[in-house]
């Protein structure tokens, strides 16, 4: 019919009449519209979230895309579809998956039955914190046990640490923000000893990425009836971090008992994008493979400047910055650069995600320069 309009169309005519907008408030002042240009034609580059700097996937944004016609209903079906998804990869069924709003509501759910429980936590310090701060809130005990001398998660001090008192043992593998991983057969060991004992979450937000022959996922486990949870993520290989997509695979007793306490539902936009990127293989290799390319670079920049560095089975890197990250921020972001924040006690390390290959040559040239000054 004439009068009907697609959706490609609609966003396209809604996208300049919004752009018409802000230039109209802009009147005829030269200066606030130069202004504006420059303000959008080179923003930073982030590389301080462990973000994929491609974004989602092609078919990925056109699952969103077509998804706006779901928007009037509830996501019940998509939800059950991801489950599905993600079971039949991981030779699971679909009540060993709860999906989430990104796998940090898997880990703060968790931590809420600890806290709910009365009991204490061990954790790995540093490593990613939000199943740990939020525990805290409700009322459990954080035991964070340092990393070894090789800044590596020390499995023997956290199980001294443990007790009756102990409801959760958390392992962030590859951990963040140092990017190593545990060894599988050490892992393993930890895990089926522990979990006689307690519950184990390992967090694998980073599975996608890593190439490392002695690394496995802990899902055989869950395959297997132990007392443990993997929690995964759509945010990091499948480029969704702003859609909030994350799962839990778990015993489907454990499931049921996590489901109780979730307090939202995922929106329909973010699982249909995940139902699609989890089917494109071609986009997660491509994403291994940039990510790669910029990592070598990134390693090359160390080695050529004497900086002490980690390699990693992740996105971002841990390297010596020589100075504190108070004072190597904003030396970076004079050049273009947002790099990570301070992790206690490695003060003068920076967590450095990576960007674009062509944007970490350019990170590289500010970092000589940077260097040189």
């Amino acid at each position: 019919m004439p009068n009907q309009m697609t959706r490609r169309q609609w966003l396209a005519r809604s996208g300049a009449a919004l752009g018409g907008a802000i230039l109209a408030g802009y009147g005829c002042s030269g200066r606030k519209l130069v202004s504006l240009a420059n303000a959008s034609s080179h923003p930073p580059i982030r590389m301080m979230f462990n973000e994929n700097p491609y974004g989602p996937s092609e078919l990925a944004r056109q699952a969103m895309i077509a998804a706006f016609d779901e928007g009037g209903l509830y996501s019940r079906a998509a939800y059950n579809e991801l489950r599905e998804l993600i079971a039949k990869q991981e030779g699971l069924t679909p009540e060993h998956i709860l999906i989430g709003a990104g796998s940090r509501e898997i880990l703060q759910v968790a931590g809420l039955s600890c806290g709910l429980a009365g009991g204490e936590l061990i954790s790995p310090h540093p490593t990613f914190e939000a199943l740990n701060t939020y525990a805290e809130t409700i009322g459990a005990t954080v035991h964070r046990v340092p990393l070894d001398e090789s800044m590596q998660i020390d499995l023997a001090a956290m199980r001294n640490k443990i007790t009756s008192k102990v409801k959760l043992v958390y392992l962030c593998n590859p951990n963040n923000p140092t990017g190593t991983i545990l060894p599988a057969p050490q892992l393993r060991a930890f895990c089926e000893e522990v979990a006689k004992e307690t519950l184990i979450l390992v967090d694998e937000a980073y599975h996608e990425y890593v190439d490392h022959p002695e690394y496995r996922s802990m899902v055989e486990l869950v395959r297997e009836g132990r007392n443990l949870i993997v929690s995964r993520t759509a945010s990091k290989v499948h480029g969704l971090a702003g859609l909030r997509v994350g799962f839990g695979l778990a015993d489907p007793q454990l499931i049921r008992h996590l489901q109780e306490r979730l307090t939202g539902t995922t929106n329909i936009i973010g699982l249909r994008a995940a139902i699609a990127s989890y089917r494109d293989g071609e986009f997660q290799a491509f994403s291994r493979q940039k990510n790669r390319a910029s990592k070598e670079i990134a390693y090359k920049l160390m080695r050529d400047t004497g900086r002490r560095f980690l390699p990693s089975q992740t996105n971002f890197i841990l390297f010596h910055a020589g100075k504190p990250i108070e004072e190597f921020q904003p030396m970076m972001e004079q050049h273009g650069f947002l790099v990570g924040r301070p992790f206690p006690p490695y003060s003068d390390w920076c967590r450095l995600s990576m960007a674009k290959p062509e944007e970490m040559m350019k990170f590289a040239e500010a970092f000589r320069s940077a260097a040189a000054v």
